[in-house]
């Protein structure tokens, strides 16, 4: 029998245990360094500039960046922002005169933002949003009383408008289906959400049938998102504080109306002429299970527990927050939530107990003036 060349028994072992060990220590050092990070975007319309930040995984704030709007001068009234499906772009809405779509290119290894140019918006725009296949976007004219289409060309500029759309008192949003196939517009003064059948391949709007759904007189429906199922919708209102869930039907973008629910804390009855309801935002969480919204007058975030069968609320409690809470939003984690204080300045994070959804507030952080929306994403 042959014997093993010298040393290639002892060889292989130290071969075997000095992959494991570079393994080991790829997987400790290497992964990490290359791990996604999250960013958070925040608005803020009296500084005229989006305040970004590198968020750690314990939930800590790191700012990173203060990005300005060029040759814009005059303030407007918010800084709506959204980001391109891709993740590549962020566009945010300057709401003075000339009425622009900021485009800022999004470094994926900094999360740090780059202007690339800037489009026309059909008027002051409360809510912008871009489309699923990321091709179109959506905005909202709260004193326009319009909706609007521009086509959003492979560099995230967007174009001129492609369709300007009258619409009822007040659009405050104007948001795709989860399939694409349907855009939805509150009316916050005719107390009604429009719908419209969307075709992505022309990136045209058609009105659906019927092309209306009524809600509560004076109620003032402003905000909404889908559950991550795509089988019930959430729409925040402005005027009474309700939060009422809905059946979405695919198929026919029908919503039926299953639960309405309260946003307010819990002894306030907002009957005083300078203290009554004003809601603003809601979010879900990205695993459906718990939900929250905001309420400006109070400064308070209220919480809720999602029923994943009925898709009905249960609420779970209110916390105080940034003072004015017109924005906040949920990480892709659903681990943590941002608030921002329209007269506060500033930006608190809040951990969510995974267990029940109570919100647990971990720190506060200053921004730029008058911060009012909140976009988080995850790079690469």
């Amino acid at each position: 029998m042959s014997r093993p060349p010298r040393g290639s028994a002892a060889t292989a072992p130290r071969a075997a245990i000095a992959v494991t060990l570079f393994a080991s220590l790829t997987l400790f050092f290497g992964v990490r360094a290359g791990m996604a990070e999250t960013y958070t975007y925040v608005g803020n319309a009296d500084s005229n500039d989006i305040s970004v930040f590198k968020m750690a995984e314990s939930g800590e704030m790191i700012p990173l960046q203060t990005a300005a709007f060029k040759g814009v001068d005059k303030p407007g009234s918010s800084t709506p922002l959204a980001i391109t499906p891709d993740r590549r772009v962020l566009i945010a809405g300057v709401r003075s005169q000339p009425y622009l779509a900021v485009s800022f290119a999004i470094d994926p290894k900094t999360g740090q933002l780059s202007p690339v140019g800037s489009g026309p918006l059909a008027d002051s725009m409360a809510n912008i949003a871009v489309d699923r296949s990321g091709r179109f976007l959506f905005s909202a004219s709260y004193g326009g009383n319009k909706v609007a289409l521009n086509p959003l060309p492979a560099n995230g500029v967007a174009g001129e408008p492609k369709q300007v759309i009258p619409t009822g008192l007040n659009a405050h949003a104007f948001l795709p289906s989860p399939d694409n196939r349907f855009v939805f517009a509150t009316n916050l003064g005719s107390d009604q959400v429009l719908a419209f059948a969307f075709d992505a391949a022309t990136g045209t709007l058609t009105p659906s049938d019927p092309p209306a759904r009524k809600v509560p007189e004076k109620s003032g429906p402003r905000h909404f998102v889908f559950h991550p199922n795509g089988r019930f919708v959430y729409l925040v209102h402005e005027l009474n504080g309700d939060v009422a869930a809905f059946a979405y039907e695919a198929t026919s973008g029908a919503w039926d109306e299953i639960q309405r629910i309260t946003a307010l804390p819990e002894g306030f009855t907002g009957k005083e002429p300078d203290k009554k309801p004003w809601a603003a935002d809601i979010h879900i969480t990205p695993d459906g299970r718990f939900l929250y919204a905001s309420e400006r007058r109070t400064s308070t975030l209220t919480a809720y527990k999602v029923d994943a069968a009925s898709g009905k609320l249960t609420t779970i409690g209110s916390v105080p927050t940034e003072k004015q809470p017109r924005g906040f939003h949920i990480d892709p984690s659903g681990r943590y939530l941002a608030a921002v204080g329209e007269l506060s300045d500033s930006m608190t994070v809040y951990a969510i107990d995974q267990s029940s959804g109570a919100l647990a507030k971990l720190k506060s952080y200053p921004t730029g003036k008058k911060p009012n929306w909140v976009e988080f994403v995850t790079l690469p």
